[in-house]
């Protein structure tokens, strides 16, 4: 029934003890001697403050793969980490662990999760702005092998539960790919009533000089 876990300014190496603590809801592991967390803390799903700062962790992958399953982690301390020194560290975390609220004491804002998105999806990155800007685009199609994909693979494994038919789940992705890029057309159709005669001056000109011009204009 342990909720509350405070293990910091200790000289811990290895996280062991805590198999049975899954109602675990805040961590203090801050200003211990952690190399590597894998394999000890991904069974805690209840947490949602964790502190991991002033430690020896270098892996940034390996870390988050052991955190990214922690749905309910709002708070995360990694600062004064080896890992912490690698190139986008900040914009992969809150891509990977969306839920984080608050990162090594500094609040997530809107403009870093879109930034986030940008980087780590460029794929879906370009289908979306190809929507939104009413063009086309092929580029989502070439390279199914990138971080893009998995959201595309999500919409795609979600189909499969409620279809019908049985489809292999890459048929189904690029499916819903291009209904995405077919989206519905809005037409409007005008006459330039400017050029239409009168009733007088239809009985003294050419009627051939008045056929009204119909503009159609479409919009995504």
């Amino acid at each position: 029934m342990l909720k509350f876990l405070w293990l910091n300014h200790n000289k811990i190496t290895r996280i062991t003890g805590l198999a049975n603590n899954w109602r675990l809801s805040e961590l203090y592991l801050d200003n211990n001697e952690l190399c590597d967390i894998t394999g000890c803390l991904r069974h805690l799903t209840s947490l949602h403050t964790l502190l991991l700062n002033d430690n020896q962790l270098v892996h940034l992958q390996e870390t988050v793969k052991e955190l990214k399953g922690m749905t309910n982690i709002r708070v995360l301390n990694l600062f004064h980490n080896p890992l912490t020194q690698e190139s986008g560290y900040r914009l992969y975390i809150i891509n990977h662990i969306p839920s984080v609220q608050r990162l090594d004491r500094k609040r997530v804002i809107q403009k870093e999760r879109e930034d986030a998105f940008k980087l780590f999806n460029p794929e879906r990155t370009a289908v979306i702005q190809s929507l939104g800007f009413g063009r086309r685009t092929d580029s989502a199609l070439t390279n199914r092998k990138s971080s893009g994909t998995y959201v595309q693979r999500s919409v795609a494994s979600s189909l499969i539960k409620h279809s019908a038919f049985s489809k292999h789940p890459d048929e189904l992705e690029d499916e819903v790919l291009m209904r995405a890029y077919q989206r519905s057309i809005l037409q409007f159709s005008l006459v330039d009533w400017t050029k239409i005669p009168s009733f007088k001056e239809k009985g003294t000109e050419d009627k051939m000089a008045y056929n009204p011009v119909l503009m159609t204009l479409e919009f995504r």
